[in-house]
């Protein structure tokens, strides 16, 4: 797909048909998460797919009842590594570029999602203690977003978007 089309025609989707694509679409998905750019080539994130319900259904809860994470066949956390970019970066390292990192890799799984034909939508709302739990994170690594990927149960229409004019400064 045009690049282009794929940024007009992509939607958050929170409806998961139950049956999940074949694994080698995760795996794509998965590159496209390893060759996003970051801060220093450093990969200061960690990524990990949830496929267990009793996971899913901890993530739900923890993003106050977003009961479609549940229903995804894949959700694909996002984490950042602050230490892993502070060793160069020192504070804004750890503070920003780290988060930076895994938004940008979050990022691309979403479009690769949608590139396959698949559905997804970007989730920031959830407890980042109750998510780390539910995932035994160790405590180095901090929460930063959850893809539920999946065939889509919905068709979203376009949302409004600003004009271009009132983005610019």
């Amino acid at each position: 797909m045009d690049f282009f089309e794929l940024v007009r025609t992509r939607r958050s989707v929170r409806a998961y048909r139950p049956d999940p694509p074949p694994e080698p679409q995760l795996e794509a998905i998965l590159e496209a998460v390893r060759l996003a750019p970051t801060a220093g080539n450093l990969q200061a994130f960690r990524v990990k797919v949830v496929t267990d319900v009793s996971v899913k259904r901890a993530l739900a809860k923890a993003a106050f009842g977003q009961n479609f994470l549940a229903a995804a066949p894949w959700v694909l956390c996002f984490m950042a590594d602050p230490q892993g970019s502070a060793r160069t970066y020192g504070e804004r390292g750890a503070t920003l570029y780290a988060v930076q990192d895994a938004t940008i890799a979050c990022h691309h799984a979403h479009l690769a999602a949608a590139s396959l034909g698949l559905g997804s939508v970007w989730v920031g709302a959830f407890s980042p203690a109750e998510v780390a739990k539910a995932l035994a994170l160790p405590e180095a690594l901090v929460p930063v977003a959850l893809l539920p990927v999946g065939y889509p149960a919905e068709a979203p229409a376009a949302p409004p978007r600003k004009p271009l004019g009132e983005l610019l400064l």
